[in-house]
């Protein structure tokens, strides 16, 4: 049953700030239906911490939308308080900055020692470090990890919060046998890292004929591709691949055409926003749910 707005005032004067996702759980009231409530009253204020970025979504119109989504980002990012409690507010939105920057620096020195360990003892590991680069994208390099469990694609077992998307781009002379040598061990560690820890490796090693074939950014995987490239940042292996790879996306405007996208998200975040906060229970929000309900808040990598 949803509570009335006066209601969640009298719960938030008793308990301080809380996270939307803890205001859900104290409420009991489906989280849309809170999260409008929460918007449409005036003496409530929202505090949120991290920052957006944008997401290719194959579920949303142009493909571009903003992340965290709207759900999440209420869940997990974001502090609601009173206007009698607007230091409060501000206090526990920077202790949640702070969380979220330490969880993001921890999954970024899983994602190193993994890849450290798959090379320790790995064949053709000298080649790999020449002629080979290992680059994190995803929730990490934006400083926006989070521990919120998930049920990881594959298995369906349930893992903690973000993933670790990697890319590994080898010149094209690496020997088939090296690279195949590389995917088994990566895998072992993916293995591992999922049942002893619970946290997600998401890789693909890729060479440069392919990241150039990509480069044309001409269908959504290729977007994608270049997007985690564009945004990634280098975990391991050769600082000159990892340069060839960003000049590389410099010279077919790979930035420029994603700041395109991300403006676009902008505007139909805001436009989402706007149209949901005043929809009525009758009213249609299909066009709007994708950017509240999102599928999932992970790319996948190609």
């Amino acid at each position: 049953m949803a509570m009335t707005e006066n209601e969640i005032l009298s719960i938030l004067s008793q308990t301080g700030p809380l996270t939307g996702a803890q205001l859900m759980e104290q409420t009991s009231m489906e989280v849309l239906a809170l999260w409008q409530t929460c918007r449409n009253a005036f003496s409530i204020q929202f505090k949120t911490a991290g920052r957006r970025f944008l997401r290719l979504d194959r579920n949303v119109q142009g493909y571009a939308r903003l992340s965290p989504s709207i759900r999440r980002e209420f869940l997990t990012f974001t502090y609601v308080g009173l206007d009698s409690q607007l230091e409060e507010l501000a206090l526990r939105a920077d202790a949640l900055e702070r969380e979220i920057r330490s969880i993001s620096l921890a999954k970024y020195k899983i994602a190193e020692n993994s890849v450290i360990s798959a090379l320790a003892h790995l064949k053709g590991r000298d080649i790999l470090l020449e002629k080979a680069c290992f680059i994190i994208g995803g929730d990490v390099v934006y400083d926006m990890s989070h521990s919120v469990p998930r049920p990881e694609k594959s298995t369906g077992e349930m893992v903690h919060g973000s993933d670790l998307d990697i890319i590994i781009v080898a010149e094209d002379d690496v020997a088939p046998e090296i690279i195949d040598s590389l995917d088994k061990a990566i895998h072992k560690r993916k293995h591992l890292l999922l049942v002893n820890d619970r946290e997600e490796i998401d890789y693909l090693i890729k060479s440069f004929s392919r990241v150039r074939e990509q480069l044309k950014f001409d269908v959504f995987s290729s977007m994608v591709a270049c997007k985690i490239l564009h945004e990634g940042r280098r975990l391991y292996g050769s600082a000159r691949v990892f340069q060839t790879v960003k000049r590389l996306l410099e010279e077919v405007n790979i930035p420029e055409r994603l700041k395109l996208l991300e403006q676009r998200a902008i505007a139909d975040r805001a436009a989402a926003e706007k149209q949901l906060q005043n929809a009525s229970g009758e009213t249609d929000r299909s066009e709007f749910y994708n950017l509240f309900y999102t599928r999932a808040e992970e790319d996948e990598i190609y």
